[in-house]
């Protein structure tokens, strides 16, 4: 029998959050599928760079989301991703008066926090 950490038959693994996890793998492939818009908007965002912030977010909301599918990694992924849901509210949410921002954003970085709890195993 293959353990994890956690003393479970490592191919029984349970996924992670599938709702949040699918959102990310979306929007982060977006970002790559739809990067002439993902990028016009980017750039009213004032950010140095837009273009490689399009493709950092892109990467890490990708490739979180597809972690959190694994449940892999689950804590560690969900501090970048609550800290890029921050930037999203503040950035494009409060700044820009983006609505998306302002409600999907703040239910993932709850969903984010929700995973940091000490005693979450997924």
């Amino acid at each position: 029998m293959v353990q994890s950490s956690h003393g479970t038959d490592a191919r029984t693994r349970t996924p992670g959050p599938l709702g949040p996890a699918i959102v990310f793998v979306v929007f982060g492939a977006g970002k790559f599928v739809n990067h002439a818009s993902e990028l016009a908007s980017f750039r009213l965002y004032d950010l140095p760079a837009p273009d490689v912030f399009v493709y950092a977010i892109g990467a890490l909301e990708l490739a979180g989301g597809l972690l959190l599918l694994a449940g892999r990694w689950v804590r560690p992924v969900a501090l970048l991703l609550a800290g890029d849901m921050v930037g999203a509210i503040v950035v494009s949410g409060i700044g820009r008066g983006e609505i998306i921002s302002l409600t999907l954003a703040p239910a993932l970085l709850l969903a984010m926090l929700f995973l940091l709890r000490p005693n979450w195993r997924p």
